[in-house]
């Protein structure tokens, strides 16, 4: 199937032609004539499948056909949980619109509301918008809903997971009975149909993948390490292997902040990304990764939802996450649209549940990798899966490798820029995982 077969306007399809496709993905060729069908939608797909251009283009195509928004109105309404996604979902919605007579807007909170008021004067054909900011703005009576055609909720699971429901239920009350709702998410939980139940009405459900499920283009494993030796395990795969673009989460923003001063520290150009920065700070940190200005982008989980980059090769757990299905969001990031990417865990001791729940949550073992010179102290106990077996000495994957792919010596164990050298430890044979 071919976008031209969609029954798109022709506007839309040069404007998908410019951007270099021409086929649809799994779910944008279910989702894209459901939703110009005009009935309510519940769509699953995992991240980085293009479930944006599913409800995006679809929309375009009906809206370009009324009568254009005016006086404060919005005729269809894209809710997002981040600042991130909802600059994303925009430049995804100016992109395809280029040919088309329609305006746009995006808001959210952490910059000036006034601006954006202004903006809404005129109307917006699509406006996408964090629950927050929107609330603030129709209660100051800048937009109306009068006129709402269609209701996106977008990364719905993740709208929840942050505690959205009362804000979602709020907006629900002031948007006309009529209209057409599509629920988007990379995953459905029992919360979202519980939602779900309450507002659509007879839904079309499109699940293209199997639920929380790792994108196959994406290799996994992870490197046992002691916690207070993560760092410089991290700036070593960097350095050794070239990374030159790569996404690494922290669990926490302090833990962010403090990540992005060491690797500063070992020559290595790095931004923090999260809730505490200012909007003018995260857009410029994630304008520079994109662009090379920053080599390594240190990101928590809120704040990495929406973080869209062509190609990006490699994405990096410094600490593994509390909730497992937030594995799936976070490796999502690479591997998109088909290409190849890496997810590297650096896994301590102490993180052994997060790894168990991850493990059952996508039915496979992560393989296990040590690291030469960085070999933990205290070992990260068999996960119980079958599979993960663990090798000793490779230094990250798609980089050189040293010492006939052992590694670094172990006399030659630290980064650049580090004056402590690790102790010398006898090496051990390879061990399996058992069952």
């Amino acid at each position: 199937m071919l976008f031209e077969d969609l029954g798109l306007a022709s506007e839309l399809g040069r404007a998908v032609a410019e951007q270099g496709y021409s086929k649809p993905t799994p779910i944008q060729a279910q989702a894209i004539p459901a939703v110009m069908k005009g009935g309510d939608i519940m769509a699953a797909a995992q991240t980085g499948t293009g479930k944006t251009a599913g409800f995006t283009l679809p929309l375009l195509h009906r809206l370009s056909k009324g009568e254009p928004a005016r006086n404060k109105q919005v005729r269809a309404l894209v809710l997002t949980p981040t600042r991130e996604l909802a600059a994303q979902v925009f430049d995804n919605v100016q992109g395809y619109s280029k040919y088309l007579k329609l305006r746009h807007a995006v808001v959210f909170g952490g910059v000036k509301i006034n601006p954006q008021i202004n903006r809404l004067k005129g109307g917006a054909d699509i406006l996408v918008a964090t629950p927050g900011r929107l609330l603030d703005l129709h209660g100051q009576g800048a937009i109306r809903f009068d006129k709402l055609e269609v209701l996106v909720l977008d990364e719905a699971d993740r709208m929840l997971d942050m505690g959205f429901i009362h804000d979602i239920k709020r907006v629900l009350r002031v948007l006309p009975k009529q209209r057409q709702n599509l629920l988007f998410s990379a995953t459905f939980s029992g919360e979202i149909r519980g939602l779900a139940k309450g507002l659509l009405d007879n839904p079309t459900e499109i699940d293209v993948s199997p639920r929380n499920t790792t994108v196959e283009t994406v290799r996994q494993k992870l490197h046992p390490v002691d916690k207070a030796r993560k760092q410089k395990l991290l700036s070593q795969l960097i350095l050794d292997n070239g990374w030159h673009q790569a996404l690494v989460f922290s669990r926490t923003k302090h833990g962010a902040n403090k990540l992005v001063k060491q690797l500063d520290k070992d020559g290595i150009r790095a931004a923090a990304i999260h809730g505490n920065k200012s909007q003018n700070a995260r857009t410029k940190a994630l304008a520079d990764f994109k662009d090379g200005r920053v080599q390594i982008l240190v990101a928590t989980d809120i704040a990495a939802r929406g973080i869209d980059i062509d190609q990006l090769p490699q994405v990096v757990n410094f600490d593994l996450p509390n909730v497992p299905e937030d594995y799936v969001h976070r490796i999502g990031r690479t591997g998109r649209a088909g290409a190849r990417g890496q997810a590297v865990s650096l896994v301590s001791a102490d993180e052994i549940k997060q790894l168990k729940d991850i493990e059952r949550l996508i039915k496979k073992p992560i393989p296990r990798e040590e690291v030469e010179g960085f070999e933990p102290e205290h070992q990260l106990p068999e996960s119980g899966r079958a599979g993960g077996g663990q090798s000793r000495g490779n230094n990250g994957g798609g980089g050189r490798n040293r010492s006939g792919g052992q590694g670094r010596s172990q006399g030659n164990g630290q980064p650049r820029g580090d004056n402590s050298r690790p102790r010398r430890r006898r090496r051990r044979p390879a061990r399996t995982e058992s069952a």
